[in-house]
């Protein structure tokens, strides 16, 4: 486990405030309530993907069975350890050093072998992964266009790449910024609503780079369901990339 520290693409500030947040990572009732509701959409988008791209088997409980995944602002593993049950080798890499404490010691706790890094992607040199996965990270990252690099560089020939983020809307300036840290629903200082990113603009990034995104689907919100994929792309999308 690397313990570069390196600001390539890392805002230290940013990485201070999720840092304080590692050790409540786990509760589903803390501060990171929000990502516990929003993982099990993210994943099942990820094993329609999955399937999609490399022609898995839907019924299949290891779609990632023999390939490379890399989370990328992993957190406290929030991600890696569904990526994991599903087959995969994975690799979690974060900015926080707190953050990987935390993500290390929750892995062990639930016999699951996986490689966490703190460091910056940009320069730890991973590659070779079939799929590389990043959410709800490139709105706080310091330098989108070397980020979406690094990640591009990590992917291997014929990977599939999965992006989610919030949309930079009227609707979630009001709803995710404004409403859900006033209601207490995330920490404060969570969201910078101007470091949000359209779907267009997150195109273009990713054709800059020579990747090729697919159609975003929307995550949505409703009363009656809860969050949910949707059409709807007004406060967060979830986006697959792959080369050519």
């Amino acid at each position: 486990m690397s313990n570069a520290t390196s600001a390539h693409t890392i805002r230290p500030d940013e990485a201070a405030h999720f840092g304080k947040l590692a050790a409540d990572w786990w509760n589903p009732k803390g501060s990171s309530a929000m990502l516990h509701k929003l993982n099990p959409v993210r994943l099942g988008f990820i094993r329609d993907a999955l399937d999609a791209h490399f022609a898995t088997d839907s019924r299949g409980l290891k779609p990632l069975t023999s390939r490379r995944a890399l989370d990328v602002g992993c957190g406290a593993g929030l991600l890696c350890e569904p990526l994991a049950r599903l087959g995969g080798n994975v690799t979690g890499v974060d900015a926080a050093q707190e953050n990987i404490a935390a993500a290390c010691l929750h892995a062990e706790g639930s016999g699951l072998a996986i490689d966490y890094r703190c460091g910056d992607v940009a320069e730890l040199g991973l590659t070779g992964y079939d799929l590389v996965t990043s959410m709800e990270v490139i709105e706080h990252v310091a330098d989108k266009v070397a980020f979406v690099s690094a990640l591009e560089a990590a992917l291997a020939d014929g990977g599939l790449m999965i992006l989610s983020t919030p949309n930079r809307t009227p609707q979630s300036r009001l709803l995710l910024v404004e409403g859900a840290e006033a209601l207490g629903m995330v920490p404060k200082g969570t969201h910078h609503w101007d470091d949000f990113i359209t779907p267009v603009e997150l195109h273009d990034l990713l054709s800059a780079a020579g990747l090729t995104m697919g159609n975003p689907m929307g995550i949505a919100w409703t009363p009656s369901r809860g969050l949910h994929l949707s059409d709807n792309l007004a406060l967060n999308y979830i986006v697959t990339a792959k080369r050519g």
